[in-house]
């Protein structure tokens, strides 16, 4: 890895507050071509609190075909609208961005809401994959302190039967970490991968900055398993850039897929 390249890991972690994704990554250094798409997330912060951008999904979309963004990661408060598949086939159809996946959150390391998270997660990766998307991010839930032996057995549980479903919807699924899975020491992923060694990873390299965890370390240790990956910029004051690489938001997405491509080629 060139010094350019472990510099922009070392300080990046979204597109313009959105995300970058990048599948079967850090194949011979970078070297490998990759998708590129991005997180709405930047949209969703609109509306609290369920972040259902639906009334703006067109918008989304523009932006990132104006923007040369190969694909867009949606939230699944989307997908549980009952019109979302039909929504997100005409949208893409329209500009020619596809939908790549989305992400998840769910308390699963509490047992009382593994049958609810199931029948919810059963229903989001079927109209995922009819809406043309494979990648699932999952958040395991945040308990606000350090998740015990049990709770942590309870949420390897859980993540297996996801497994399984997700392989009988035709999903890709990858472990996405905030703070709370990397803080101290990495506590609470490294206790899922203890339970599940092989599962796969969807790293945000900014969450991993602000959890106290190298990001190249990370890399260099777990690259073999992962599937995916967030990049997001910020200042050396810690605060967040509009843009990646630098530090309306339509021209930031072009800005920041313009960067991604000249310094990883992506």
């Amino acid at each position: 890895m060139n010094n350019s390249r472990r510099h922009f890991i070392k300080t990046s972690a979204a597109l313009a507050a959105g995300t970058v994704m990048a599948q079967n990554l850090f194949a011979e250094n970078f070297k490998t071509s990759v998708p590129v798409s991005g997180h709405l997330w930047v949209y969703a912060s609109k509306y609290p609190p369920n972040w259902d951008c639906t009334p703006i999904l067109e918008e989304v979309f523009s932006d990132f075909k104006y923007a040369g963004i190969q694909g867009l990661e949606i939230m699944e408060i989307i997908l549980r609208r009952d019109d979302s598949v039909q929504k997100l086939a005409d949208l893409t159809g329209k500009y020619g961005v596809p939908v790549t996946g989305t992400s998840y959150g769910g308390d699963m390391w509490q047992h009382d809401k593994h049958n609810e998270i199931l029948e919810d997660l059963d229903l989001i990766t079927q109209r995922l994959h009819k809406a043309g998307g494979i990648t699932l991010g999952i958040s395991v839930g945040d308990a606000q302190r350090i998740k015990t032996e049990p709770e942590l057995d309870a949420q390897a549980d859980l993540l297996k039967d996801v497994l399984k479903l997700c392989t009988k919807n035709g999903i890709q699924p990858n472990l996405h970490n905030h703070t709370y899975e990397v803080i101290n020491s990495m506590h609470d992923l490294k206790g899922t991968l203890a339970r599940i060694p092989n599962i796969a990873l969807g790293p945000d390299l900014n969450w991993l900055v602000r959890g106290g965890v190298d990001p190249v370390w990370f890399i260099e240790t777990y690259g073999h398993q992962m599937v995916y990956m967030h990049i997001r910029d910020q200042k050396a004051d810690g605060k967040w850039t509009e843009a990646v690489g630098d530090g309306v938001i339509k021209d930031d997405w072009k800005k920041s897929r313009e960067y991604v491509k000249r310094v990883f080629g992506w």
